[in-house]
């Protein structure tokens, strides 16, 4: 049987290790800390824009279980905030054991706190990575989604400092990028004045600090939009912000609040004694990350070159997928790269023809095009989404967005996709 190993516990892993599963596999998934999902725990705004399209584009192909399960955990469906139309917010206080709970009950051999530090090669070919407690994990094909923050360093060198985020690198030990370990170069994605990375895009409040009218519409509606004194209003802040998606001027403009379980504010930080000068933020603290009055994470400087199949270029079994795959935002584009690479993961086992999707889907032109502009200094600078920016407008150039399920279903089925990634290949 076909060993498939994958490093990092996030949307993409997961998502790989659910479609390698369903294609056969022996699959081992590596993760640093002692959750799932990384990002996505602070994450939540599903099926906003393309993402909606792209959405039903993944389940139309036979990978719906992670789509469905925050689906199954919104708070709010069908809701709209500045640039965007008929999102869904999942509850990030209770997805991560749902998506645990699934992963087991497929068979995913999950081992936490197992921190992958170096590998093994022999030739081009990765035979083994060392975890950080000294045991060696032998496989036949690696997944690598470790995301593309690299180590806690590059938040001091690049950002304003550790901010004590999500990622918890202090506690469980720094992110290592497995390609650059097997000889492979990183790829670096910039600002648009050239410095690298870029800050995570939001951080998360403490519900109970705010105000109490506050806190109903956010419970009643899922969004609460302030606007920001036009003295503190920071236009700079949208260019070293992940989330193209969200750099429109009215993120400068104003607070926009969603509630995901915890009140989450769009910005990648705030000053705290001029956020809490505004009515009903008087108490206002942050919950994640600490230092959201100053400094977030930093991404998008551990990216692998790859092809359009998401095969590491240089090595015969390395594939990568969500941020590690390019210069990708969001949840549900970590859950496309994901569910393509674990099936292609089986694939390479088996020497076979490795899937590329095409251009006539959302999800195979998002892996494509965002690979094609990696290659191009102003496309290193943007990022791309299904929700918003560059992409979403090819999306509808291209004609490729639509919120009708069943025309997703049918152009899934005539380009012979459907359930493509329920085929058991071993």
């Amino acid at each position: 049987m076909a060993k498939i190993i994958i490093i990092g516990g996030g949307w993409a892993g997961c998502a790989a290790a659910v479609t390698a599963r369903k294609a056969g596999a022996e699959v081992t998934l590596l993760e640093r800390t002692d959750l799932l999902l990384g990002l996505g725990n602070v994450g939540g705004i599903m099926r906003n824009n393309g993402r909606f399209t792209a959405a039903e584009e993944i389940k139309a192909m036979g990978a719906e279980e992670l789509i469905d399960l925050t689906d199954q955990a919104a708070r709010h469906r069908n809701i709209e905030f500045p640039g965007h139309k008929h999102a869904t917010l999942y509850d990030v206080t209770k997805i991560e054991p749902m998506v645990r709970n699934l992963l087991k009950d497929m068979g995913v051999n999950i081992r936490f706190e197992a921190r992958a530090i170096d590998v093994k090669c022999e030739g081009n070919r990765i035979k083994s990575v060392l975890l950080s407690d000294e045991t060696w994990i032998d496989g036949d094909v690696f997944i690598e989604t470790t995301g593309s923050t690299g180590p806690m360093g590059n938040c001091l060198r690049y950002g304003n400092g550790c901010s004590m985020c999500i990622l918890r690198c202090p506690s469980f030990g720094p992110r290592v990028s497995i390609s650059q370990r097997a000889g492979v170069e990183d790829r670096l994605g910039e600002r648009g004045d050239a410095s690298y990375g870029a800050y995570s895009g939001s951080c998360k409040l403490v519900k109970e600090s705010l105000s109490k009218e506050i806190i109903e519409t956010l419970d009643k509606t899922g969004v609460v939009v302030l606007p920001v004194p036009p003295e503190d209003v920071n236009m700079d802040k949208l260019n070293m912000k992940v989330c193209q998606q969200y750099a429109l001027k009215e993120f400068a403009e104003n607070i926009v609040l969603l509630d995901t379980g915890y009140a989450k504010l769009m910005t990648s930080y705030y000053p705290i004694v001029k956020l809490r000068r505004i009515p009903g933020l008087e108490f206002a603290r942050f919950d994640d990350p600490y230092s959201g009055g100053k400094g977030n994470s930093i991404r998008y400087l551990s990216m692998a070159p790859r092809n359009n199949a998401l095969k590491v270029k240089g090595l015969a079994n390395l594939l990568c997928a969500g941020e590690k795959a390019g210069l990708f935002v969001g949840h549900t584009e970590a859950i496309a790269t994901g569910s393509l690479a674990g099936h292609n993961s089986v694939r390479l086992y088996l020497g076979m023809p490795l899937l590329e999707l095409p251009h006539s889907t959302a999800v195979g032109d998002l892996i494509a095009y965002a690979n094609e502009m990696l290659e191009t200094t102003e496309g290193r600078r943007n990022r791309y989404t299904f929700a918003g920016g560059k992409y979403f407008a090819r999306m509808q150039e291209k004609g490729l967005y639509t919120t009708n399920v069943e025309a997703v279903q049918t152009r899934i089925k005539r380009l012979g996709l459907a359930d493509i990634y329920k085929e058991e290949l071993v």
